[in-house]
């Protein structure tokens, strides 16, 4: 007899049970990631506030049944005055693809129930719809924004978050209540779609005067990500796959230079991403490298000059940040011609470069940017001081569509989009971006 079969099979039946019973919440929040590279595993993460409880997480396919179990750990940590609850983390690992799984956290009459779906296996010629979310925070118009993502007839699958969370370093003592509150605003959707996890400044909590020396504290011990899984030797630069989307995620708040661990794991990546599986190759950071609003204007200079190159030479085709509190979307643009003595140092239309979208418009607290350079250049192909969330849909290896919704439309109604041609199986001859 299995005997380990059968522990489990006991265990299930009496976590089934409690699913349905009466009784209070264990969890502060839930909230997942992808667990692995190439997209079949998922990290749960969920706190418990007054005791550990249990770190196993229940789960299930809706095409089997059969349940299962995967153990996970917690951690706590502190920062100045404030104590954390129990943080869980459980990495679910060889699930099915394309798939619709359940799962539970808690014990006894505390469980709580959710659900997730698993992306396609890579392949080159897979659609997905990625939704698009920076700088979010926790106010009103915070609300409007993933209210808005969340009734998108689009349906994005999994978001792509260019960094700024919960705002926490806001508040006096940089109060980490607020990343509490941040994770029980944003359950109603990250408990249910992964979220892909960029870090930005407002991540640091770089606090020495708290007593607080140690960089992205909160962040790391909240958010996993899976990033030994790409050889990263960070938690805030990795790489995953997601259907025919090749996803890197760098951090514009750690070192960048030549001889840095980030910049070594970037060049060693690159050259690794078979654009005949995944297609489409994106990069998602914080802090832009284009930017024509006053706000911030010209800080993503230092990463632009080091690793632009790089971007162009294997034709990356869309880059993501936030950090400006509005809207931009770029043509393919690129200013590595300059070499400090032909005085080419302004960017040009270049239809070997990445496009650059700005999204860092979600909610905050710190209001709109709403000053832009003036005239605006030739390189910027759209850009607006409003609150929103952009949707992209991979069609195929050529084409993919992107929108932008503002906040204002109360039926989702696009206030910018444009057709984007793959870099990498679209001749540089034809046209790389169709605005529609």
């Amino acid at each position: 007899m299995r005997w380990d079969f059968v522990v489990v099979t006991v265990v299930g039946l009496v976590l089934s049970f409690a699913e349905t019973s009466s009784g209070g919440i264990t969890s502060s929040y839930v909230h997942i990631t992808q667990g692995d590279h190439k997209g079949n595993g998922v990290i749960v993460s969920w706190v418990t506030t007054d005791e550990p409880g249990s770190d196993t997480v229940l789960y299930w396919s809706e095409t089997s049944g059969v349940r299962l179990l995967a153990e996970g750990f917690h951690v706590r940590y502190k920062y100045y005055n404030y104590t954390s609850g129990y943080i869980h983390h459980c990495t679910i690992k060889n699930l099915e693809f394309d798939t619709r799984y359940n799962y539970v956290v808690g014990i006894g009459n505390t469980t709580r129930k959710f659900w997730f779906e698993t992306p396609p296996k890579s392949g080159p010629d897979v659609p997905y719809t990625f939704g698009l979310i920076g700088d979010l925070g926790q106010t009103y118009d915070s609300n409007r924004t993933l209210t808005s993502y969340e009734s998108n007839p689009a349906k994005g699958k999994t978001v792509l978050y260019v960094g700024d969370l919960s705002y926490a370093d806001h508040y006096p003592d940089h109060n980490n209540v607020r990343w509490d509150t941040w994770g029980r605003f944003t359950e109603r959707s990250v408990a249910y779609q992964p979220w892909i996890w960029s870090a930005g400044n407002h991540e640091v909590d770089w606090a020495p005067q708290l007593g607080e020396p140690k960089p992205f504290k909160p962040f790391t011990h909240r958010y996993h990500t899976p990033y030994k899984a790409s050889n990263s030797t960070s938690p805030l630069w990795y790489s995953i796959k997601r259907a025919s989307a090749y996803v890197i995620v760098l951090s514009t708040y750690s070192a960048l230079g030549k001889y840095t661990p980030q910049n070594f794991w970037l060049e060693e990546e690159l050259p690794k991403v078979d654009r005949n599986e995944t297609p489409w190759l994106i990069v998602v950071m914080h802090g832009p490298m284009y930017n024509s609003y006053v706000s911030h204007y010209m800080e993503g200079e230092t990463m632009r000059a080091l690793h632009e190159k790089l971007l162009v030479q294997y034709k990356v085709d869309i880059v993501f940040a936030g950090h400006v509190h509005a809207y931009e979307r770029s043509e393919p643009v690129s200013n590595i011609a300059y070499n400090i003595t032909n005085k080419e140092c302004t960017p040009k239309i270049d239809q070997t470069a990445p496009v650059y979208i700005t999204i860092g418009d979600g909610g905050n607290i710190e209001g709109l940017a709403k000053n832009m350079t003036e005239p605006q250049p030739n390189y910027s192909a759209f850009r607006e001081a409003s609150f929103g969330h952009g949707i992209l849909k991979i069609k195929n290896m050529t084409h993919a569509h992107w929108s932008w919704y503002r906040n204002q439309e109360v039926n989702s109604v696009t206030a910018d989009s444009a057709w984007l041609f793959n870099r990498y199986h679209i001749s540089s001859k034809e046209s790389s971006v169709v605005a529609s």
